[in-house]
Formats: C-alpha cells, sequence, structure tokens
C-alpha cells in the first residue's frame, strides 16, 4: 500500500498510516520493513534506516500516543498523561545529524533519531496554540490534520483518497435520487 504524507506535520503522518480505527482498521505498518519504507518516504527524515522489532515496536507507541495527544487536541480535552510521557521521552532521544552540501541538506542518523525527530514535530504542532488540527470529515478515516487552508474550511485529509471519493459518493448520492424521482413522476405507470 502506498503512504500518504497529507497531514501537514510528519508526526501527524505517522499517526495516519492507520487508515481507518473504527471496526476493522487498515495498519499500514505491519513490519519493521514498512516502517523503513515509510522513513524513506517521509521527507525531512534520514535516508538508509534500518529498525530492529524494538526499534518497530517503539515506533507503533510513539505513533499511538501523537494521534491520542492530537485527538485529544481536536476534542479540546486535556492530554493523556501516558501519551504525554511517550512522546516527550521519545523527543529526548538523540536527533539527527544535519549537514550542509553543494546538493543542499543532508540528514542521517538511525531510527532512535528518525523517531526522536518525530516527536519533536509531534510536539512542535500539538504546543502550538495557532495550530487548527482537524480530524478528516470522511467515514472511515481517522487521520488528523493541520488545516493551513484560507479560512479554515478544509474538510478532508487530502483531497486524493478522501475528498475525491466524498465528492464521488455524493454525486452517485444525487444522480441515484434524481433517477428515482424521475421514475415516480405523476402521470406515468407504476
Amino acid at each position: 500500500m502506498d503512504f500518504a504524507f497529507v497531514s501537514g506535520n510528519p508526526a501527524l503522518d505517522l499517526a495516519g498510516t492507520v487508515r481507518s480505527r473504527g471496526d476493522e482498521p487498515v495498519d499500514l505498518l505491519a513490519t519493521p520493513a514498512d516502517l523503513e519504507r515509510w522513513v524513506a518516504e517521509c521527507d525531512g527524515l534520514p535516508d538508509g534506516v534500518t529498525a530492529d522489532f524494538a526499534a518497530f515496536e517503539s515506533a507503533l507507541s510513539l505513533r499511538e500516543a501523537v494521534y491520542r495527544l492530537a485527538l485529544d487536541r481536536v476534542l479540546d480535552r486535556p492530554f493523556d498523561p501516558g501519551s504525554l510521557e511517550i512522546v516527550n521521552g521519545t523527543a529526548a532521544g538523540p536527533v539527527p545529524t544535519v549537514e550542509l552540501a553543494d546538493a543542499g541538506l543532508r540528514m542521517s542518523g538511525g531510527i532512535l533519531a528518525v523517531l526522536s525527530q518525530l516527536a519533536r514535530s509531534g510536539i512542535a504542532v500539538l504546543a502550538d496554540p495557532r495550530a487548527r488540527l482537524k480530524e478528516c470529515g470522511r467515514a472511515n478515516c481517522a487521520r488528523i490534520y493541520l488545516d493551513r487552508s484560507r479560512g479554515a474550511r478544509r474538510t478532508w485529509c487530502g483531497m486524493d483518497e478522501c475528498g475525491n471519493r466524498v465528492k464521488a459518493a455524493a454525486y452517485r448520492a444525487r444522480r441515484r435520487a434524481s433517477a428515482l424521482a424521475e421514475s415516480r413522476e405523476p402521470g406515468e405507470a407504476t
């Protein structure tokens, strides 16, 4: 499955690797190799990172903690203390090394540095009182995203995946309703 980086923040994108959190969750990070692939595709993180099972479990723990804190923020409720402990503890880990070269920025570090970077990114957005966090408006999508749209009117986490599905479903519903109304017009035999 392809990963979506539409949340506006890498930590929120990590939390979005569970596509649905309802009755049938779809977890895009099933193995350490999936985590490695996600890190490689995420902008602003070191390349060539490997993850063992312990680091993979730490990443899943961080993901769930970030999701819980972001949901707490969206619902305007106090942060979950256990999730705060996980995110803050992970943020205290090693940080990636940053180097400037003719080709631009080069970042390096292992999986623990990646997780620390992700936790710090999550802290930055969750601590910002001006950050407008929202939950996607499509049923079965639990992704939380940073709304940077003018007027804060963004409804879906991303147009490609969720927005198009919602609009297509609404179009089909209108067509069905129109067809049903036409079939019930007066003067027609039923």
